[in-house]
C-alpha cells in the first residue's frame, strides 16, 4: 500500500513553499496545452442556416491548426511539467524557465513519447471506455520517465511505466479520486482555485506517487537501472503495449 495521505502531506508543503513559482507554472500548463486532453468538438454544421454552411470548412480548419499547435506545444510540455514538479517535490532547486528547458531541448524524443502514449489509450479506448481509463493509468509514469532519463526511448518508457504501475493503477485512481471535491470547487470558481491552489498541489502529489512507484520498481526488480540509464546491458523492452 501506497501512503497517499503522506504524500499529498508533502506536496502541500513542498508547494506551498515556492507558491509563486509553482502557480505560474500550472498557470502556463493550463494556457500552452500541457494538461488537458484535446476533445472532438460538436458538429459545427448542425443548426447552421444554408448560407452559413459555407463557412464550416473554414471554421473546421481553424479548429484542426488550433489543435495541431495546442498538441505540438503541450506534448513536450506535459514531460517538462514532469521534471517540473519533481523538482518541487523533491526540494531541489527549479525555475519554470527549467520546465520549458526539459520539455523542447529533446523536443523530437519527448513529443514522440506522447504522441504514442496517446495514441495507445485512444486505440484502447476504442474498445469501450474502460479500457483506455485503465491503459490511462497504466502509461501515468510515461512523462515522468522521458524527464527524468534521456536515454530511454519513447515507446520503451511506455513499457516501463507499465511495468512501474503494476499493482498500483488502483492506487492513482484513488489519489485521482482525493481530488474530486477540490476540483468541483475549482469548477465553482471558474477554475481560478485551480489555478492558484488544485493544480499545483495536484501536479506535486503526482510527481510524488511517481517517485514512489519507482522506488518499488527498482527494489523489486521489475526495472533496473540499467535500462533506464542506457549502459549495457539493459532489460528494456519486457513488456508488451
Amino acid at each position: 500500500m501506497i501512503d497517499r495521505a503522506q504524500i499529498k502531506e508533502i506536496a502541500k508543503y513542498k508547494f506551498k513553499q515556492r507558491y509563486g513559482m509553482c502557480v505560474g507554472a500550472a498557470l502556463l500548463i493550463i494556457l500552452l496545452g500541457g494538461e488537458s486532453n484535446i476533445s472532438y468538438g460538436p458538429n459545427f454544421s448542425f443548426g447552421l442556416p444554408d448560407e452559413m454552411q459555407v463557412f464550416v470548412p473554414f471554421i473546421v480548419g481553424i479548429g484542426f491548426i488550433a489543435m495541431l499547435v495546442y498538441l505540438l506545444v503541450g506534448a513536450p510540455l506535459r514531460v517538462g511539467n514532469a521534471q517540473f514538479t519533481r523538482c518541487i517535490y523533491n526540494d531541489w532547486q527549479t525555475s519554470v524557465g527549467d520546465m520549458f528547458r526539459r520539455g523542447f531541448d529533446d523536443y523530437g524524443r519527448n513529443l514522440g513519447g506522447i504522441l504514442w502514449m496517446q495514441l495507445f489509450i485512444f486505440l484502447w479506448s476504442l474498445l469501450f471506455v474502460i479500457p483506455g481509463i485503465v491503459k490511462s493509468y497504466a502509461y501515468f509514469a510515461t512523462p515522468y520517465i522521458l524527464s527524468e532519463f534521456p536515454a530511454v526511448k519513447p515507446t520503451d518508457a511506455i513499457k516501463i511505466s507499465m511495468r512501474m504501475t503494476k499493482g498500483f493503477k488502483g492506487e492513482l485512481f484513488v489519489l485521482d479520486l482525493s481530488f474530486l471535491g477540490w476540483n468541483l470547487l475549482s469548477m465553482l470558481t471558474l477554475g481560478l482555485l485551480g489555478i492558484l491552489y488544485v493544480n499545483p498541489y495536484y501536479h506535486a502529489s503526482k510527481a510524488g506517487f511517481y517517485e514512489v512507484i519507482k522506488a518499488n520498481a527498482l527494489n523489486t526488480g521489475a526495472v533496473s537501472w540499467w535500462e533506464l540509464t542506457g549502459y549495457p546491458g539493459g532489460e528494456g523492452g519486457r513488456a508488451g503495449y
